[in-house]
């Protein structure tokens, strides 16, 4: 009955919906409070007070044909000029409303610009672990996924391994920093790499070879960490961003494309885009949001509520003898398995009521997900289970 295409969907249907699922289920049966779901990154962190009253303001004074109507498919000029000249202050770049083309959100971003630049058998390259929907919107264009190794102390990328992954249909080389699942931010040398080893491939291969940067955690970086803007790097990249956790607006699906004017053919790339946009069926990002956001670009979450929960999970974490990298950005941790199989792990821990990801969910077998974008209750009430998981385990 269903397409092809969509079986191997289905019989391998998303981890990480299936764990939140089984945790409704354990909230009705013990009580929400008895419950300590790590499992879905669901921004918890409050939205900002500016969005509540921009959305007020807006609904108030607007023509309900700008609020209501359609608008051109790379969305409000205004809002993209605004947006343009937020991040020329904060990323020291120079970008106008023509390289900023409205999207539902970052993963309706990466489908556009996926269907934009790959063809069909062409490969996109994606360090490991890594947020495996990646691999259905590359499916969705017909492309393959070629995944490169990690250095697993660190999570940056093993670039000799990644240089020889390279070739003559590689098309895409998709980055996500601050990463999701390990919290890991790519440093400017390991950027650096990246774009060296690119430039030299498109010489000698003499193709365009594009970067696709995810980047909805931008702004969830510790401790003064730096994440480079990789259009300083490298001039084939297009940036997806999304407002769903700098704002806490994930329901919202408000975000952009960057496609800056160094990019090989940037206006037929950016009209094509534009075109995606709408053949996909997304036509233009919402048109309140567009606004809302224009009135926003200087808003974000309160980085300390999260901030307070790394560090409070992280140490707990480490204090019943697991093992685990402190996150530099993002709201996850990505902790070592005592056992071989990850998924008797997090089968064992729901004996605590303890809801983690396995790690082959994103292409990380012998690791777990942990998502502190909860409550600090929440974690501090599930350190005594983690004690006597590890207990369980032998680590204490």
């Amino acid at each position: 009955m269903i397409s092809e295409k969509m079986k191997p969907l289905m019989a391998n249907n998303s981890a990480i919906r299936t764990m939140f699922e089984e945790g409704d289920q354990m909230r009705a049966k013990y009580g929400r409070e008895n419950v300590f779901d790590f499992s879905l990154g669901n921004p918890d962190a409050p939205t900002p007070p500016e969005v509540k009253q921009a959305i007020k303001e807006i609904v108030e004074e607007e023509p309900d044909l700008i609020l209501h109507g359609y608008m051109s498919n790379a969305g409000f000029e205004d809002v993209r000029e605004t947006i343009a000249r937020h991040i020329n202050k904060t990323q020291g770049t120079n970008f106008s409303k023509k390289n900023i083309l409205m999207t539902v959100g970052a993963a309706s971003g990466l489908n556009v610009a996926l269907k934009t630049i790959l063809n069909p058998g062409e490969e996109v390259v994606i360090f490991t672990p890594y947020f495996l929907e990646y691999n259905w919107y590359v499916n969705n264009y017909d492309g393959v996924v070629v995944q490169a190794p990690t250095d697993k102390k660190t999570f940056q990328p093993d670039l000799k391994s990644f240089e020889k992954l390279v070739g003559d249909k590689t098309r895409v080389v998709l980055i996500n920093s601050p990463h999701n699942p390990t919290g890991v931010v790519y440093s400017e040398e390991t950027i650096k790499g990246i774009a060296n080893i690119l430039k030299k491939k498109q010489k000698e291969l003499n193709r365009a070879i594009f970067i696709i940067a995810d980047e909805p955690y931008r702004e969830l970086a510790y401790d003064g960490v730096e994440v480079p803007y990789i259009t300083k790097y490298y001039e084939n990249t297009i940036v997806a961003y999304s407002y769903s956790k700098s704002l806490s607006l994930p329901g919202e699906r408000i975000g952009y494309l960057v496609i800056p004017d160094e990019l090989e053919e940037s206006e037929l790339v950016f009209d094509t885009a534009s075109n995606a946009n709408r053949i996909l069926g997304c036509v233009n990002a919402p048109s309140l949001q567009q606004k809302v956001i224009a009135k926003c670009v200087d808003a974000k979450v309160d980085l300390d509520y999260y901030d307070r929960n790394r560090k409070a999970l992280y140490e707990g974490l480490k204090d019943c003898g697991f093992e685990c990298i402190m996150p530099q950005g993002a709201f996850y941790l990505f902790v070592k398995s005592p056992v071989e199989d990850e998924a008797e792990f997090c089968k064992t821990a729901k004996k605590y009521n303890i809801l983690m990801v396995p790690g082959s969910a994103f292409a990380g077998p012998g690791y777990v997900r942990l998502a502190y974008c909860v409550s600090y209750e929440t974690i501090q009430n599930s350190l005594p289970g983690f004690k006597k998981l590890a207990q369980e385990y032998g680590l204490r």
